[in-house]
Parts: structure tokens; sequence; C-alpha cells
């Protein structure tokens, strides 16, 4: 039994040397032909995509850059805006306050000459009142007195 499993097993083995080599030649022209390009395809279309992603990080971060200096930019342009807005504000307060100053210095002025016109019209007033009192006067007195009587020697 051992000679005839032998046997059998070897020519079985001899039968199958043509398809082993026909297999491993398959598997070597499989390696050149197909594996090879498939690899150096799907290493090129890696190399693409991890590019094209890392190029896209890329813009991403410039873009992110600039959006940060425009922000920059923006925030100087609003704080220079507010200083000249606070600054006009500031010139404007003062011009105010200046025409209000003015306005009562102005006003003083016009106080000040109205009081000195009203103190010449009550001297003009008492001088005249005081002229008219002695006309008066000497009109009652005589309007008092009897005819004969000089007003005169009552004074």
């Amino acid at each position: 039994m051992d000679q005839t499993l032998f046997n059998t097993l070897g020519g079985l083995v001899l039968g199958s040397v043509p398809t082993m080599i026909f297999f491993i030649l398959l598997v070597v022209l499989y390696g050149v032909l197909v594996r090879r390009p498939l690899d150096r395809v799907l290493a090129e279309r890696r190399a693409r995509t991890v590019g094209a992603v890392e190029q896209a990080k890329g813009a991403i971060a410039a873009a992110e850059a600039e959006t940060a200096v425009y922000e920059d930019k923006l925030r100087g342009a609003r704080a220079e805006i507010f200083a000249a807005r606070e600054a006009r504000m500031k010139q404007w307060g003062a011009e105010r306050d200046e025409a209000l100053q003015q306005a009562r210095a102005a006003t003083q002025q016009r106080v000040a000459t109205a009081k000195q016109e009203i103190e010449r019209s009550a001297a003009t007033a008492r001088q005249q009142i005081e002229v008219l009192s002695e006309a008066l006067s000497q009109q009652i007195l005589r309007a008092v007195l009897p005819a004969g009587v000089s007003t005169e020697a009552m004074q």
C-alpha cells in the first residue's frame, strides 16, 4: 500500500508540476502586469488626494489668516471712526461751550447796559419828580393859601 500510495502521489505531483508552473507564472505576470500598475495608480491617487487635502488645508489657513488681517483692519477702522467721532463730539462740545460763554457774556453785557440805562432813566425820573414835585407843591400852596399870602415867605 505504501508503494501504491507513493506511486499515486508521485503521479499526481508530476501531473501538477505544469499547473504549478503555470500558477507561479500567472502570479508573477499578475504582479508585473496588474499589481504594480495598480499600486502605482493607487499611490498617485492617494498622493493627489492627500495633496488636494493639504492644499485645501493650506487654502483654509491662508483664508483664515487673511480674515484675521481683515478683521484687524476693520477693528482699526472702527477705532479710527470712533476716535474721530469722539474728537468731533469734543470739538462740538467745546464750540457749544464757547458759544454759550459768548452768549452769556453778550447777555451780561446787555443786562449791564440795561441796568445802566434803567439807572439813568431812574435818575432822570427822580430829577423830573423833584422838579415836578416842587412845581406841584407850589401849585398846592397857591391853591390852599389865601390870595394875598406869598409862598416864598413860607420857604
